[in-house]
């Protein structure tokens, strides 16, 4: 247990020892931890679940939008395949889903997956979303704004606690690209 790097939480925790407050597949991502960097890089705060939308979250936790990161998930169509994909985008911008992440996946249309798909697909709650133990098979386009953040508040796959990481952790997770001007 130490202080968090950024905002105002009571303590936080390298998430690989703190599986309650994560999603069942972040914990077994984080068990079979193969990024760039240690995995105790990746800390956990303890959240109260009422306050994990981003704005509620940000006030609360003293957290700024260019310091909070959102993992939209995204379904790429082309044709009668479907390819999903995660966005990580500062919560001070927005993704660009329809031009640059479209173009990227070879899509010829792309939007938000519904939010139940989202949810079932990725084992993770609504709010909570977050690229640290996705399905192999998607890619994780990271805005270089992101990947440039020393360290940046995400989801933790549950609505109960966050995780803080450096930014760099983002944009060496297996599958991600860092694309510039994804965030608008």
């Amino acid at each position: 247990m130490s202080a968090a790097p950024i905002g105002k939480f009571e303590a936080a925790w390298p998430a690989v020892t703190r599986s309650d407050l994560v999603a069942a597949p972040v914990a077994a991502a984080l068990s079979a931890w193969t990024g760039v960097e240690p995995v105790e890089s990746v800390l956990v705060v303890d959240t109260d679940p009422d306050l994990a939308d981003t704005g509620n979250f940000g006030q609360a936790y003293a957290v700024e939008p260019h310091l909070s990161a959102n993992c939209v998930v995204v379904a790429a169509k082309r044709g009668e395949t479907v390819t999903y994909a995660a966005c990580m985008v500062l919560a001070s911008t927005r993704a660009d889903v329809n031009g640059l992440a479209r173009r990227h996946l070879g899509a010829r249309k792309a939007s938000f997956a519904p939010m139940d798909e989202a949810v079932t697909l990725t084992g993770m709650q609504y709010g909570g979303i977050t690229p640290i133990g996705l399905p192999d098979s998607w890619p994780v386009l990271v805005d270089a704004a992101v990947a440039d953040t020393p360290y940046v508040v995400i989801g933790s796959g549950n609505r109960r606690g966050k995780l803080i990481v450096p930014g760099k952790v983002l944009a060496g997770l297996p599958g991600a690209t860092v694309l510039e001007a994804l965030g608008v």
